[in-house]
């Protein structure tokens, strides 16, 4: 006796077609890329560049030649390394001795933040 076989179940058409989708995505992902602008070097801003002359205050701290504020910010940390007036629990703290004191407007302690705007206020 011959039994007879089942006809095989026809897998889903969505199976057989999500594979391809697959492989179309990643090929598409593995393009080049567009080729890359040229690099320009930027110019600075001529506000930054500018030099300012320090009020006798912030002199004290910088000395009393016109700088950019670029140039003050940087003799400012400086000062501030030098004496090691960073406060040791939290770096963005700035613990004023009596020269930086007087920059500060009388605050003992100020956030390095808070600090570029004060000395903002001394540069003409």
């Amino acid at each position: 006796m011959a039994t007879a076989k089942k006809p095989a179940a026809a897998e889903p058409a969505t199976a057989i077609k999500a594979a391809p989708a697959k492989a179309a995505v990643k090929k598409a992902a593995t393009k080049a890329p567009a080729a890359a602008k040229p690099v320009v070097a930027r110019k600075p801003n001529a506000a930054f560049m500018k030099p300012m002359t320090p009020s006798a205050v912030l002199a004290a701290v910088v000395g009393a030649d016109p700088l950019p504020r670029t140039e003050v910010t940087k003799k400012v940390w400086e000062y501030i390394k030098k004496n090691a007036l960073q406060d040791d629990a939290n770096k963005r703290m700035i613990n004023g001795d009596a020269k930086l004191v007087a920059v500060f407007g009388g605050k003992k302690q100020v956030s390095m933040f808070e600090m570029t705007k004060l000395i903002s206020d001394h540069l003409k």
